[in-house]
């Protein structure tokens, strides 16, 4: 049996070579290309985050793999490799979550908090298959591992006010670390008012407020054997959306797990996991603060999630396997209720997306064959079984109108291969890899009825019937290191097959009051997307160093017409200088004028920015305690901008003065 799966697993290394890109959440600091950054308040230590009590999506803007989709200052989208999280899978520590707003309000990233993570694995392109199947990749948000350290009680607590938006944030965590049990609790609470843009220019309904809670708990059963258990706790209230027609009354999830873990480096079975999980979401949209709208409306959406996964890795001679078998049942189920100014008239109902039942289970496999001391060979392999149910027979019905042949079940099997060729050698790293990978329509792409999306004005129908998306993948990445320089090029193509958009129907009209029409999610023949990043970096002594990124980024469909939402020319600059108890940064970012816009799918050209902004931090203490201070200024010139990822244009924010400070009791 064993040599069966080494020489199914070398077949795959040898036979098909893909596009594997794994990397741990890098910094827009480009002299650390490729380490970690850490999140949590855990480790305080690395005080060279510009703040230590950053929101998440402030954290992840700060990678180089990652773009922000903004709708206002909370809860961001994520976007990697020029695509959006239709084309994403976005994990918490592996657990699969879906959000509950049809209008992508809810990202996975905005239930979570920095108190919870302990890092981000941005994994590109087929890499990400290990969590699932998804075409431009997987970003997964880690949670810390138990800590058995018989340190004892550890105590943290945080302070954080920004000027612009009157922000303020406030945390709490208590750890305690025993030989055999381990628990860490932790709160976070951030409230926001309105902030300013540019020229001090206030942008209305830019507001928000929350609270997250989460509770960890391990014990070990033995020198191998332990159990672990998580609870995560967040709620969002009165969250203004300033680039949208309506606004956010309550964002809700608890997500909870309980694992097994097993270790033996000495045994076939190295590591073992095994771990079940359930979340809840309650999303709520509504306009009641909004002062003047065509027709007021309530817009509740709702998803569950049940899941598990089981991973192992082991060892044979020369091959690391890691096996990942998982599966998930989701339910997701949103309605719109629209109440007439005239109140002789009768409210009207309907479910936007009709209670869609998701049911998955597939298996991973990934070999690492080390060649020799400088070459490795990986290849990986999931295969999946996808199902989707319509339970709302309204909902069915409504959907049969413009698919009458349409079923209330649709299955689908999902494939994804991947391999890549690692080389390392004196001052060079380089890596190549090719890959093919498909996924299944979202929710919203295959069953959303009559979603308004105001990027474009249009109203969009789902398609139950549209093909599984497909992509072929390439990667190729040099690094160059000589003493004190050192320079990479990072470049990734997708040729993507049955590429899914919304198509205007002009045969249909809009449900939305204003807006252009409606447009039915169809699938374009194939679309290409193409990026290439160049870094380069000098450390000048042992404390100042400076570093450089430039990134050029294109998209375009087979019917001739720019894709939507691809990044511009960006660049980046930065000079740094650091001791063991102060540092402080100075750095400078921007975009070129975004000529390459997309105005088939209404996007419309953003101007060229550039912002300067500088941070500083300072440690000391005093006796046990430890203190942490981060203070700063963004936006400096107050410049008055906005990217092409800004939803309608929305102006991101002007100068901001900001201060974090930590404290540490051991």
């Amino acid at each position: 049996m064993k040599k069966i799966i080494i020489f199914s697993i070398g077949f795959l290394c040898s036979a098909v070579v893909f596009c594997q890109n794994t990397e741990e959440l890098t910094q827009k600091d480009t002299t650390k290309l490729e380490e970690v950054i850490v999140l949590s308040r855990h480790h305080v230590s690395h005080y060279r985050q510009q703040k230590t009590l950053s929101s998440i999506d402030d954290y992840l803007e700060q990678s180089n793999a990652i773009t922000m989709i903004k709708r206002g200052n909370y809860a961001w989208e994520p976007a990697l490799n020029n695509m959006t999280s239709d084309r994403l899978s976005v994990t918490i520590d592996g657990m699969q979550l879906f959000g509950a707003c049809t209008d992508k309000m809810d990202p996975i990233t905005s239930y979570v908090d920095v108190s919870n993570l302990d890092r981000v694995s941005v994994n590109s392109g087929q890499e990400g298959a290990e969590n699932g199947h998804a075409i431009g990749g997987n970003i997964d948000l880690q949670i810390p591992n138990a800590k058995y350290y018989g340190s004892g009680l550890k105590t943290s607590a945080d302070l954080g006010y920004e000027t612009n938006g009157n922000y303020k944030t406030a945390g709490l965590d208590v750890e305690y670390s025993g030989n055999r049990f381990y628990m860490n609790a932790d709160g976070i609470y951030r409230k926001s008012d309105n902030y300013d843009a540019g020229n001090q220019q206030e942008v209305l309904y830019s507001q928000f407020e929350k609270f997250n809670l989460s509770l960890q708990t391990g014990f070990k059963l033995n020198e191998n054997h332990s159990l672990d258990a998580h609870l995560i706790y967040d709620k969002a209230t009165d969250v203004g959306y300033p680039a949208l027609p309506m606004d956010v009354s309550l964002a809700e999830a608890l997500i909870t797990s309980v694992s097994h873990n097993y270790n033996n480096v000495e045994a076939f079975i190295e590591t073992l996991e095994t771990k079940l999980y359930f979340n809840t979401i309650t999303h709520v949209m509504d306009d009641s603060k909004r002062p003047i709208v065509p027709i007021r409306m309530d817009m509740p959406g709702w998803s569950d999630t049940y899941g598990f996964y089981s991973k192992a890795t082991a060892k044979i001679k020369k091959h690391k396997l890691l096996f990942n078998f998982n599966g998930y049942y989701n339910r997701s189920l949103a309605e719109m209720t629209m109440y007439p100014n005239d109140t002789n008239q009768p409210a009207m109902f309907m479910y936007t997306w009709p209670d869609i039942r998701t049911l998955y289970s597939g298996v991973y496999i990934k070999d690492a064959y080390t060649i020799n001391e400088n070459e490795t060979l990986v290849g990986a392999l999931r295969l999946g079984f996808h199902q989707n149910e319509i339970a709302e027979g309204v909902g069915l019905e409504s959907l049969q109108i413009f698919y009458p042949q349409i079923k209330d079940t649709k299955n689908r099997m999902l494939t994804s291969l991947s391999s890549n060729y690692r080389l390392k050698k004196e001052q060079w790293n380089f890596s190549f890899g090719l890959g093919y990978g498909e996924r299944a329509p979202s929710v919203s792409e295959g069953y959303g009825f009559f979603l308004f999306n105001s990027f474009d004005n249009y109203d969009h129908i789902g398609n139950p019937t549209l093909k599984n998306e497909k992509a072929l993948e390439s990667h190729i990445k040099v690094d160059y290191k000589s003493g004190l320089f050192r320079v990479g090029l990072e470049s990734s193509y997708f040729y993507i097959m049955d590429y899914i958009v919304g198509d205007i129907e002009p045969s249909f009209s809009s449900m939305t009051i204003g807006a252009s029409g409606v447009r039915v999610y169809n699938a374009l023949p194939s679309a290409s997307i193409f990026d290439v990043y160049l870094n380069a970096g000098y450390k000048m002594s042992t404390t100042l160093s400076a570093s450089a990124s430039l990134g050029y980024n294109f998209g375009k469909g087979s019917n001739k017409e720019r894709l939507p939402l691809i990044k511009p020319f960006s660049y980046l600059a930065e000079l740094n200088y650091n001791t063991k108890m102060f540092n402080a940064g100075l750095q400078l970012e921007g975009n070129g004028n975004q000529s390459h816009y997309s105005r088939f799918y209404d996007e419309d050209n953003t101007p060229r920015y550039a912002v300067l902004n500088l941070n500083l931090g300072t440690v000391f203490y005093k006796e046990k305690t430890k203190f942490v201070v981060k203070y700063g200024v963004e936006n400096i010139l107050d410049t008055s901008y906005s990217t092409y990822a800004d939803w309608n244009n929305i102006n991101r924010q002007g100068r901001n003065f900001f201060m974090n400070i930590s404290v540490v009791l051991n």
